[in-house]
């Protein structure tokens, strides 16, 4: 027997958001994971408000919906709130009924500098990590550094003279560059850059990323202005946040580490450094690397797994907000770059526990 096609809208409906969520879908897992890490961040929001006065949004519905945002590739908060106002499964994991009004996308803009005022991103990524150490899914030895150019919010088109320059220049010699002479109107702190001699530079930060080699978690995210050097400073710095251990530990790096001064800096911080050679012509240049580094099986180990870091920085920039940030300055681009390693970390450990 045919149905009728009938348009009366039901006046009640007794299925909530939760009993529409397939037990199965991987938003339930990932879900736990962020309320867990928010759950330990609770005293800490507690800090960041004031005791009395208008009730706020609640943070941990902003955050969920900042990951929400990274987790499905959308291009910006207004097309998130647009979302959230018809899609279930978006109410549902940020934590708003069905009868909840959106909010306006101003919202973020106005909590985002308490939130980074806040170190909220730093704090949910190490609480995140810290879930993914008591999976023992994460190693504690072998590591793995590389850096990805991140467009900035600016054209090249907006770089000119800037009216004070510096008296010397920063490089090497003292000559001048071009970001002593010049500055972008729209983001005075993004450069131009590019990481290969095919590609034109752009305005653009650089964001660094250190993984473990055991299931590609990120350990360590830091965003900084493009330079030639600032790949390798960067990774010194990074390495702060896993040192420590028993033993030493391993880094693999690509043909971007190659220096023997930085090389040098891993040895006196007892990392073993597995930075690849490269061939010019048909002779393999070699670099700093002792032979007993070179010739062992963890060297050829550790280049293999060098293709980790490189699915972060794909998965980051598919269709999401690192294919160029919408924000401008060094600090935000840092603030964003941890919250979309943080979702990475998140899609990836749902993936090793719970995916079936």
């Amino acid at each position: 027997m045919r149905g009728n096609d009938e348009h009366q809208e039901v006046v009640f409906s007794y299925v909530s958001a939760e009993q529409r969520i397939p037990s199965n879908h991987p938003l339930r897992a990932i879900r736990e994971m962020v309320d867990a890490a928010l759950r330990d961040l609770d005293l800490h929001f507690a800090v960041l408000y004031a005791a009395g006065g208008r009730p706020s949004i609640a943070p941990e519905k902003l955050v969920r919906a900042l990951l929400l945002m990274i987790l499905y590739p959308l291009r910006s908060e207004r097309q998130l709130m647009e979302q959230i106002n018809y899609n279930l499964l978006y109410r549902w994991f940020v934590g708003l009924t069905m009868d909840d009004e959106v909010w306006d996308a101003t919202v973020f803009t106005k909590n985002r500098e308490r939130l980074m005022r806040g170190e909220v991103a730093e704090r949910l990524f190490d609480a995140v990590l810290v879930q993914a150490r008591a999976k023992n899914l994460l190693s504690e030895e072998h590591f793995t550094v590389d850096g990805t150019l991140i467009r900035a919010w600016a054209n090249r088109n907006s770089f000119h003279p800037k009216d004070d320059p510096p008296t010397q220049g920063s490089g090497s010699d003292g000559e001048f560059l071009l970001r002593d002479t010049h500055q972008s109107t729209t983001d005075p702190e993004a450069r131009l850059y590019k990481k290969s001699t095919a590609a034109p530079a752009v305005p653009s930060y650089l964001g660094h990323v250190l993984t473990e080699n055991r299931n590609g978690l990120v350990v360590a995210s830091w965003a900084t202005q493009s330079s030639t050097t600032a790949e390798r400073e960067a990774c010194l710095a990074m390495l702060e946040a896993i040192e420590g251990g028993e033993g030493r530990i391993t880094l693999g790096a690509d043909k971007q580490y190659q220096d023997p001064t930085f090389v040098s800096a891993l040895r006196q911080r007892r990392v073993v450094p597995h930075v690849a050679e490269y061939e010019k012509g048909r002779n393999l240049c070699k670099n700093s690397l002792l032979p007993e580094e070179r010739d062992r099986e963890g060297f050829r180990v550790s280049q293999r797994k060098r293709k980790l870091v490189e699915k972060v920085f794909g998965w980051g920039k598919l269709d999401r907000v690192l294919t160029q940030i919408k924000l401008r300055g060094t600090r935000k681009a840092d603030w964003l770059l941890r919250l979309v390693m943080t979702a990475h970390n998140l899609r990836r450990m749902q993936t090793l526990i719970y995916a079936w």
